[in-house]
């Protein structure tokens, strides 16, 4: 029941996974595509986040340059915010928009928002259950051991509920990132403004692609432990 050769898997994971594969492409193309507009200020993505993060009073953030491609990503434990090299150097609508994201999420840190404090809680057990949810349910699968099956989905369903609160955190962070590019003064018109919600919303793709998918994998899960039941 547990293994991808079922049909229902197909029925019920295709088309997310079409979407998953859509979002990736999205984001891609359309971070490259603004990543050729410059904006009128020329603001670097780096001095970007430092104006954002400057204007909201937080300076005990630093703003480091990573490697890797759309690699960016806060650091809530070294307060640290990390941009790709294209974000960090670059001076386009695509930069300084990712750029403030990430800003944004150290202004949800900064001001504790919930939704990201209920994600931290949640790490740990998404982490565990990211490594050892699938091997645990096929194992049980393969001993026809319920116990074991069980146990995988529960370690399963925490990293359903870290996608489900990463999405509201992850829009909030762009909601941030678009109002602080205009109150900054690092976007001044309304083309590259119209840029920078593109670019977030591709990336916001991206995560709504991912949560559809971990939830319709625990519902195709449970809907497996329930018909083993009845065999």
């Amino acid at each position: 029941m547990f293994l991808n050769l079922d049909p229902v898997y197909w029925i019920m994971m295709g088309p997310v996974m079409i979407l998953a594969i859509y979002a990736q492409i999205k984001v891609h193309t359309t971070f490259t595509n603004f990543s050729r507009v410059p904006t009128r200020r020329g603001l670097t993505g780096a001095q970007a986040a430092e104006r954002v993060l400057k204007d909201a009073g937080i300076e005990d953030v630093e703003v480091k340059e990573v490697d890797g491609f759309l690699s960016d990503h806060y650091d809530p434990k070294a307060r640290t915010l990390n941009l790709s090299p294209g974000v960090y150097r670059g001076n386009s609508v695509s930069a300084v928009g990712v750029a403030a994201h990430e800003a944004g999420h150290a202004m949800q840190h900064a001001h504790g928002y919930l939704a990201m404090k209920v994600r931290s809680f949640v790490v740990p057990a998404a982490s565990i259950g990211s490594w050892v949810a699938i091997p645990l349910i096929f194992l049980g699968a393969i001993l026809h051991t319920l116990g074991l099956i069980k146990l995988g989905i529960v370690f399963f369903t925490a990293v359903v509920i870290f996608q489900i609160v990463t999405l509201p955190v992850e829009f909030n962070a762009s909601t941030r990132a678009k109002a602080a590019l205009m109150n900054s003064g690092v976007v001044t018109t309304e083309e590259e403004a119209a840029g920078v919600r593109k670019v977030l919303s591709a990336a916001a793709m991206t995560y709504v692609a991912a949560t559809m998918a971990a939830v319709m994998q625990l519902l195709y899960l449970v809907l497996s432990l329930s018909g083993s039941r009845d065999e």
